[in-house]
């Protein structure tokens, strides 16, 4: 595809518009599924897609303003495909107000941002134009674009160069080409201003007659208004791991992390462990464990690479049962196990093992071989 042209303004505007967002945008992730959110200061709101939520009455929240933390799922509508988590006003305080385009006409061809941040990968903001304004799915009619959607981004704002949420991105056409959708505002304004009605009790767009009903109005699991059957936010089963995602859990919280904030779609968790970030993957057609530390970053001075390669040769030699390796500029300490030789008193020893040596090996990096700390960069513009 020939990458459009862009203008000194347009990428000046790109760049502040990126800047505004990078805080706003939440990255959302639950036992199920990983995703994006941002957050409406006014309405003291954090707005997302209903599938990333699904299923769950608790969500895990961070950004660059949010330490990690479990959220309440307030608002569900399946029709729309949107959820609203609760977040305390006063958390809200260092975050920019951000406008919804709701007065604004968007045409074809206009150019726009899909911006995201899903778990484990940094902020990011892709460019394209609109492609068509009316793109029919249902009863509903959807912006159609080329900006790239990557998995993860589904939640996240699509905006335009003033700085102004146009779209909710909703859903990719599989194996398309940049083919991206996005729910239009005037259907998110909607919605928000008849939640803002019955906010914060819990409470669910009916799937059938389109109504809202909250906790006070439902009538025993049924909708008042038609009587469809329906299932709040806060009456869906909690999630139990069963077999080894059991004993992962257990072994985490044996060695004193929170489970409920490590969980990052099925069968990964997220451990921080002083300046090291620890993801556990569990691979269930080879029964393979993995534990990556991502450590520090390569030294941006060349003379310092080849004496931090010969010290990280030599680690491999000498530290029992962890291996280290370089993917990209990131530094890597990984563990690997099988789940069949795998039970807590076992897990302890090992992944303990893992989150000190992460940690210590962080900081003799730096410190003695000229790495650099793991810091969040900034979004960074993609052309589609």
């Amino acid at each position: 595809m020939q990458i459009a042209s862009v203008s000194i303004e347009q990428s000046f505007l790109m760049n502040e518009v990126i800047d505004l967002y990078s805080s706003v945008v939440i990255q959302i992730a639950t036992p199920y599924s990983t995703g994006t959110g941002f957050l409406l200061k006014d309405y003291n709101l954090i707005v997302t897609n209903e599938h990333v939520v699904r299923d769950n009455s608790e969500v895990i929240i961070k950004s660059t303003h949010l330490e990690r933390q479990l959220a309440k799922v307030l608002f569900i509508d399946e029709s729309y495909d949107l959820a609203f988590i609760e977040i305390a006003s006063t958390k809200t305080q260092d975050f920019p107000l951000i406008k919804l385009a709701v007065d604004k006409e968007i045409n074809q061809g206009d150019r726009i941002l899909a911006v995201g941040h899903p778990f484990g990968l940094k902020y990011s903001a892709t460019q394209g134009i609109i492609s068509n304004v009316l793109h029919e799915r249902g009863d509903i009619n959807y912006i159609q674009h080329d900006a790239a959607l990557n998995p993860g981004n589904s939640g996240g704002p699509l905006v335009n160069l003033s700085g102004e949420i146009v779209g909710v991105n909703t859903f990719i056409i599989e194996d398309g080409d940049n083919i991206g959708f996005s729910l239009p505002v005037n259907y998110l304004y909607e919605v928000l201003e008849e939640y803002k009605k019955v906010k914060p009790l819990i409470s669910i767009r009916c799937h059938s007659c389109s109504n809202l009903v909250s906790e006070q109005t439902l009538d025993a699991g049924y909708c008042p208004f038609c009587g469809t059957k329906l299932l709040l936010p806060s009456q869906v089963e909690q999630y139990e791991p069963i077999g080894v995602n059991q004993t992962i859990e257990q072994l985490l919280q044996e060695v004193g992390h929170q489970v409920q904030l490590s969980r990052i779609g099925p069968n990964n968790w997220e451990i921080e462990e002083g300046s090291a970030k620890i993801s556990i993957s569990y691979y269930e057609k080879t029964g393979l464990i993995t534990g990556d530390a991502y450590l520090c970053l390569l030294p941006r001075d060349k003379e310092k690479i080849k004496p931090l390669y010969e010290y990280l040769l030599k680690q491999n030699y000498e530290i029992e049962g962890l291996n280290f390796s370089i993917k990209g500029k990131d530094i890597i300490l990984s563990l690997l196990i099988y789940d069949r030789y795998l039970n807590v008193d076992t897990g302890i020893q090992l992944f303990k093992h893992l989150f000190e040596r992460a940690d210590y090996f962080d900081n003799i990096l730096v410190e003695q071989y000229g790495a650099r700390w793991k810091n969040d960069e900034e979004g960074n513009i993609s052309n589609s």
